[in-house]
């Protein structure tokens, strides 16, 4: 009987035993469970509060504008929107106007702007605050002038969001030495604009602030990452604005929303106070730059910022003013064209923009050269894409934890988020009838170590000389070349990344950029469209044809490029676009 009892007891502590490991399996599914609940409640509190931030901006803002107007009832700000940079300086300076006038004016349009297109992170309640001491800089080149800036623009007590959780509520504490300069020269940043989730997309849509829409067309985007800026200048709430650009994030908004834009060679201009997603990053650089509606205010802002304070503020940036002889130069270029990169066939609008802009520059007197860009392929894939993702996207994942994946960008983001081995093994099956994907995912795993990341380092150094060295084979002084439009309809970007040969290339090469708006997309462009196959007649050439569809009437803009450290020459090719594509339509 004892044995008996003895076995039982046996049985029952080993059914315990057994039973041991699904209990602790089980109580610590129950704790992931319950953890992530509580991330998920702590992402939604935290989204609530930061939206109730910008309501709040707004509302403040909306009642500071009405108390204004209340106290000058026969006020007339209207008038003071339709003025030019250079006009509004002007009367800034002259006293015929003053900053109050001009800030209330703009900030009044700007909340009207948002109401439509929703481009604003945050106002900048200080700026009311700025109008008290203000005077002391009348002497600065941007006296009285109210300018927006991008979310990620260091500005004392806010915070540079990224649109993304992870950077919420960590206000900066000092502003972005660009900030400093605008302040110094008398302007006065009044509006932060919205950006896209981790400024990994050229959309402009995040899970706090939403998507941001198109001043021409509401059921389009304004791109990005710059697009709330983009779309705060086209819908006419700012006159300049301060942008950033690692893959054509000043340009592709500036392109979509029918304004000018300007990507400087990195380095130009101080980087110091504006928040990346991620710091590190070496194979292709960020640079801060200006937007506005025309090529004059992006050269008075370079004036602005190219001054002593800057070079003081940040001793890393190279001393060299503004060269205005350089800028206002007549004399006769050569000029290097490029309609088609060979890679990703641009849209009817594209390429018909860059034949009638070649065509008034050779009627005044310019000469022009063919030009085809070296390896796309390689260069996006091997040293733009690899070179971004080197840690095989590790980096890009943890600062995406806790925080909802934007739609615009789960496309995008799927194949990051995919083990390295599982990866190959995707690129090595989708080879045969998906070779740009294939291409795509390969180089989202990396470089695999720090020797093969100084080999990645080394060869975008290489392809960078050899660039060079063709551009003076082809003995040009800047390049005439399209840029991505029309604008997209909504939810298209994250799968067209192909198309980015076209403006990401430029900040491989580091060579500064600018887009100017030239026509808009005609219904011979459409039915032209309608015929698109694209190069690969892959998905990519499938999306970017139903993303550009139905443009009839978007603007359409032209993409200008010098050599490195050639900026004054790319604004006065800039310039001489503007004028004669103005003096045509007369």
């Amino acid at each position: 009987m004892e044995d008996v009892k003895r076995f039982l007891r046996e049985a029952k502590l080993d059914s315990w035993t057994a039973a041991l490991p699904t209990v602790v399996a089980g109580v610590g599914a129950l704790l992931v469970l319950m953890r992530t609940v509580s991330n998920h409640r702590e992402a939604k509190e935290k989204i609530r509060r930061a939206r109730n931030r910008r309501t709040e901006s707004l509302r403040r803002a909306e009642e500071a504008v009405l108390r204004y107007k209340q106290s000058h009832p026969t006020a007339d700000l209207t008038p003071i929107l339709k003025l030019s940079l250079s006009e509004l300086t002007k009367e800034l300076h002259e006293g015929s106007l003053n900053p109050e006038e001009a800030l209330n004016a703009f900030m009044e349009k700007t909340l009207a702007v948002h109401k439509k297109l929703n481009c604003c992170a945050e106002i900048l309640l200080e700026s009311f605050d700025q109008l008290e001491t203000v005077g002391s800089n009348k002497e600065g080149l941007l006296y009285g002038v109210p300018v927006s800036i991008k979310d990620n623009c260091g500005y004392k007590g806010h915070d540079s969001s990224c649109g993304v959780l992870l950077y919420l509520e960590k206000p900066v504490q000092e502003d972005a030495v660009l900030v400093q300069v605008l302040k110094k020269q008398g302007a006065i940043p009044f509006v932060k604009t919205n950006i896209p989730q981790g400024l990994l997309s050229y959309d402009c849509s995040n899970p706090m602030y939403g998507q941001t829409v198109n001043p021409h067309n509401l059921q389009k985007t304004s791109g990005g990452s710059s697009g709330g800026e983009g779309a705060l200048i086209g819908g006419g709430g700012s006159l300049l604005g301060i942008g950033t650009d690692i893959g054509g994030s000043l340009r592709i908004p500036a392109s979509f929303c029918g304004i000018c834009a300007f990507k400087p060679t990195a380095g130009r201009l101080s980087l110091q106070g504006f928040r990346p997603f991620y710091r590190g990053q070496k194979s292709v650089s960020s640079t801060p730059g200006p937007m506005a509606r025309d090529v004059d205010s992006i050269v008075l802002c370079m004036q602005a910022l190219l001054c002593d304070h800057m070079f003081s503020l940040d001793p890393t940036v190279p001393p060299l003013p503004f060269n205005m002889q350089i800028y206002q130069s007549t004399k006769p270029l050569r000029i290097g064209y490029l309609e088609n990169d060979g890679f990703q066939q641009p849209s009817p609008s594209m390429v018909r923009s860059v034949r009638e802009v070649k065509a008034l520059l050779e009627q005044a007197g310019h000469t022009f050269v063919p030009y085809q860009p070296l390896r796309i392929k390689e260069a996006l894939y091997e040293l733009i894409v690899k070179g971004v993702f080197a840690d095989g996207n590790a980096t890009l994942i943890q600062n995406l934890a806790g925080s909802p994946i934007d739609p615009t960008l789960k496309h995008q983001i799927f194949p990051c988020t995919l083990p390295v081995w599982l990866k190959r093994i995707l690129s090595f099956l989708l080879k045969p009838w998906q070779p740009r994907t294939s291409l795509g995912v390969r180089a989202l795993c990396g470089v695999g170590s720090i020797p093969k990341l100084w080999e990645q380092h080394a060869a975008v150094e290489d392809y960078i000389k050899e660039t060079i060295a063709h551009w003076r084979k082809c003995d040009i002084d800047v390049l005439l070349c399209p840029v991505i439009a029309p604008a997209y309809n909504l939810l298209y970007c994250g799968k067209n990344t192909t198309i980015l040969t076209y403006t990401m290339l430029y900040n491989l090469l580091n060579f500064p950029a600018g887009v100017v708006p030239v026509t808009t997309v005609t219904k011979e462009d459409e039915e032209e469209l309608k015929h698109y196959e694209g190069i690969y007649q892959d998905e990519y050439d499938k999306f970017f044809k139903e993303a550009v569809t139905g443009g009839e009437g978007l603007p359409v803009a032209v993409q200008c490029v010098a050599l490195p450290w050639q900026e004054e020459l790319c604004l006065r090719f800039m310039k001489e676009v503007e004028q004669l594509v103005k003096q045509s339509r007369k």
